[in-house]
């Protein structure tokens, strides 16, 4: 059995590998704004992959509503491998728990490859009185309400850390949703909230080095090289809200699966140039390589776990 599935994942890979494709540019859409970890590694990914498939790959920022709204133009296009979609998987995983999406997450859509895993990060601005994440606890414990934690979105990565911090510590924080990661980043600076909930990237790693922003917790299951005296949530005692964030490729749903090998296989191929791999390094982002598959896997496993949150505690993501 095991050779015959062998044998046919080889034949599944060269007839991907001989299909007239592309044949013309391919629509890269980024559902979050411009300035963010995933559109800065959209654009990453665009210049090899054009190369490698001899036809532009237009990034095209599409933001709006968590990620809902890119999704739902990438779900309503053709699938002939010309328009993809990189994404948290958070869209898929938790977003639909929790608010009506537009489209069906679990029949709309195909997951292609994984891209990256990226650490979030909780910091404190201008406006944030405290010195630690105790503080934080405390001054919302103090003040009911009074304390606000801004994050890129209702339902996103960020959002379930902070639901998770309010069901643990029976803490009133008021939530701040935007629209991205670049926009809220602006009004942190100038203090138009207490604390931050963002996917780690080398920008606010800058801000909190020149002490514009001060660094309380970070998701991820080790500390942070960067940030060797930052505890991680987990450290914390906020174990269910350690999380970080998992980006990938999307394509419609109908999409050959063919065509999605063939896709998988140039993204796995980009993927092992070093000088992307340390750019991501770089950026404290971690590869996620795997067949499409192993990325659908990862989908199933996190809409799992977040199901059993949601059931504990769904009113912390009101």
């Amino acid at each position: 059995m095991a050779a015959s599935i062998g044998v046919t994942g080889l034949t599944c890979r060269a007839q991907a590998l001989s299909m007239p494709w592309p044949q013309r540019p391919l629509r890269l859409i980024v559902v979050y704004p411009p300035g963010g970890v995933s559109d800065l590694m959209a654009r990453a990914l665009a210049e090899p992959l054009s190369h490698a498939l001899g036809v532009p790959v237009l990034v095209d920022n599409r933001p709006g509503a968590g990620g809902s709204v890119g999704l739902d133009i990438l779900s309503r296009a053709a699938p002939d491998g010309h328009t993809l979609a990189l994404s948290a998987i958070s869209p898929l995983t938790l977003m639909p728990l929790i608010v009506r999406t537009p489209y069906d997450p679990m029949r709309a859509f195909v997951p292609v490859a994984g891209v990256m895993r990226t650490p979030v990060l909780v910091v404190g601005t201008p406006a944030f009185t405290g010195l630690d994440f105790g503080d934080v606890i405390a001054q919302a414990r103090e003040r009911p309400g009074a304390l606000r934690w801004a994050t890129s979105g209702v339902a996103t990565i960020g959002h379930l850390v902070l639901a998770q911090v309010r069901l643990q510590s029976g803490a009133a924080i008021t939530h701040i949703p935007y629209q991205g990661g670049g926009p809220q980043l602006n009004d942190a600076l100038s203090g138009q909230f207490e604390v931050l909930s963002t996917n780690l990237a080398s920008q606010q790693l800058q801000y909190i080095a020149a002490g514009r922003l001060r660094a309380l917790a970070v998701g991820a299951p080790v500390r942070v090289d960067a940030l060797p005296d930052v505890p991680t949530l987990a450290e914390l005692g906020f174990k269910s809200a350690n999380r970080d964030s998992l980006f990938g490729l999307f394509a419609p749903a109908g999409t050959p699966a063919a065509l999605v090998q063939r896709l998988n296989a140039e993204v796995e191929a980009v993927l092992q140039d070093q000088t992307l791999r340390q750019r991501l390094r770089d950026a404290y982002n971690l590869p996620f390589t795997g067949s499409s598959d192993d990325f659908a896997r990862e989908i199933a496993r996190d809409r799992q776990r977040n199901r059993a949150l949601m059931e504990k505690g769904r009113a912390q993501f009101e």
